[in-house]
């Protein structure tokens, strides 16, 4: 089975846009289409055979309006809570289900829907970087870590107990720097986030 088999994509779209006037992030309009359709395509096109969409802000609305077929969608009733919440729900479920560890995929790529400017190429690169079930990777841009970041299901656990409030994985990824394989991706891709209406901008 190849590293790419054995990771699963697993994409934040939760967020409901409080600096966007409540605008929930997952469909914001880009290239035509909603942005969390975007952010899927990214995932599998950089390589992740399965992908878990975790879902909150308008939920249903997402469901109902985005072309999600194929993924695995699970809701976040405690979105608001921030970033955190989503991660754990979102590994948790993957520990649970039959592509989690014992089904076949022995880590998570993590990205966020937010971030149109990190496309495929960045993804297979730190999705390159799998080598266990105890990998730890992130992508870098000039040398700052960013995402995605890819995490072996070794470390689930940990990462979700210290998942909280708006930090996600920061806190586990700050104890654990010596561990992280970096990997450039400044040259293929960008890392800005859509937060502000400034920032809407950005999308096509």
């Amino acid at each position: 089975m190849t590293n790419e088999a054995r990771v699963t994509g697993l994409l934040l779209a939760a967020g409901g846009g409080r600096r966007l006037g409540g605008r929930p992030k997952a469909l914001l309009p880009h290239r035509g289409r909603p942005l969390v359709e975007h952010a899927v395509r990214v995932l599998r096109e950089g390589g992740c055979r399965h992908v878990y969409v975790v879902l909150g802000a308008a939920a249903d609305e997402v469901r109902a309006r985005a072309d999600l077929s194929g993924c695995v969608l699970i809701d976040n009733p405690d979105w608001a809570a921030g970033m955190g919440s989503s991660l754990r729900a979102g590994l948790e479920a993957l520990a649970k289900s039959a592509d989690g560890p014992s089904g076949g995929s022995d880590a998570a790529l993590v990205s966020l829907v937010d971030q149109p400017g990190i496309g495929a190429e960045a993804v297979a690169r730190v999705l390159a970087a799998h080598r266990s079930a105890d990998a730890l990777a992130a992508a870098s841009y000039g040398g700052e870590r960013g995402h995605p970041v890819l995490f072996g299901a070794d470390r689930w656990a940990d990462i979700a107990a210290s998942a909280t409030g708006d930090r996600g994985a920061r806190a586990y990824l700050s104890a654990h720097e010596g561990e992280i394989t970096l990997v450039e991706c400044g040259d293929v891709a960008e890392p800005y986030d859509i937060d502000t209406e400034a920032d809407l901008d950005r999308l096509e």
